[in-house]
């Protein structure tokens, strides 16, 4: 008999499988949901529950992935996940800490859903491959050589950075460059705000087709501060910002009458703001009220 006890103590991590598989909240609780619906309905007590949770969850994100990719390769601009506020533990495994970035999402986007689904088992999540073979049906040997064929793609959709990689939660250090930066731009300082951001920073912006976003990769610090310069003279006064950690990086809500209308997560390195990601969707907005149990 399905023990709920059991179920919710693993709800974390099945959100944290389904959500990094799909990117959006409302799927991946549709689908923790649903695995939760089998395995109550379940004939067989797993001598494991936690594994066969994880199994039938990574199992029916991967066929959502697998119906949703056109509509993916069809979406207006850059597609980024909805982003949510965690709340990641320090001691958090930096791999998982990392792969909840909207920049580590990004770069996702290169694999194909099988690709995605192996590696985020096997390395995220350390799911022994023997348990993964059955899930994607593939055997244990190709699974194995799956994931190293997406580790090589991921490593060549990352640009080489000679920093140390932030993990969360956000250091005081990190929120105190982001202030800067925002008040820099907010005040017209031009200079202050170029020297917050990495020689190779980028902004990336998912407005989808309702709203006005770059419909590409805005590439280096001059680039950025006059786009977001812009972008600020019209934010002035417009919205009430507050700090918020999104995805596990430093970042901030703009809401309107008290509605999330954009989100801003701010990827910081030792070389400066490396990364900005803008959420501009309304429809990617609709969770960021609440801190998400995901693992």
């Amino acid at each position: 008999m399905a023990d709920p006890e059991v179920f919710e103590r693993a709800r974390p991590r099945l959100l944290g499988v389904a959500y990094r598989m799909l990117g959006t909240v409302a799927d991946a609780e549709d689908i923790v949901q649903e695995a939760w619906l089998r395995w109550q309905s379940s004939e067989v007590t797993p001598e494991r529950p936690d594994a066969w949770l994880t199994t039938v969850t990574a199992r029916l994100a991967l066929d959502l992935l697998r119906s949703a990719q056109h509509r993916r390769e069809r979406y207006t601009g850059p597609w980024l996940p909805e982003p949510v506020t965690t709340e990641p533990e320090p001691d958090e495994m930096a791999i998982r800490a990392e792969s909840l970035t909207l920049g580590f999402f990004a770069v996702l986007e290169s694999l194909s859903p099988l690709e995605r689904a192996v590696f985020l088992l096997a390395d995220v999540f350390a799911v022994p491959y023997a348990q993964i073979a059955p899930t994607v049906d593939r055997s244990e040997v190709a699974c194995r050589q799956i994931a190293s064929r997406a580790r090589r793609r991921l490593r060549a959709a990352r640009p080489p950075r000679g920093d140390t990689r932030a993990t969360a939660p956000p250091s005081e250090a990190q929120w105190r460059l982001v202030d800067t930066f925002t008040t820099a731009l907010a005040t017209g300082d031009v200079t202050g705000a170029l020297r917050c951001l990495a020689p190779d920073s980028v902004l990336v912006s998912d407005g989808g087709a309702q709203r006005h976003a770059a419909r590409r990769p805005v590439v280096g610090p001059d680039r950025i501060v006059r786009f977001l310069g812009n972008l600020t003279k019209r934010f002035v006064g417009a919205y009430e910002v507050a700090p918020a950690v999104l995805n596990g990086w430093p970042g901030l809500v703009f809401r309107a009458a008290g509605v999330p209308d954009l989100a801003a997560a701010f990827d910081v390195a030792d070389s400066g703001v490396r990364g900005i990601y803008l959420m501009n969707n309304p429809d990617k907005l609709r969770h960021l009220d609440a801190t998400w149990p995901v693992e």
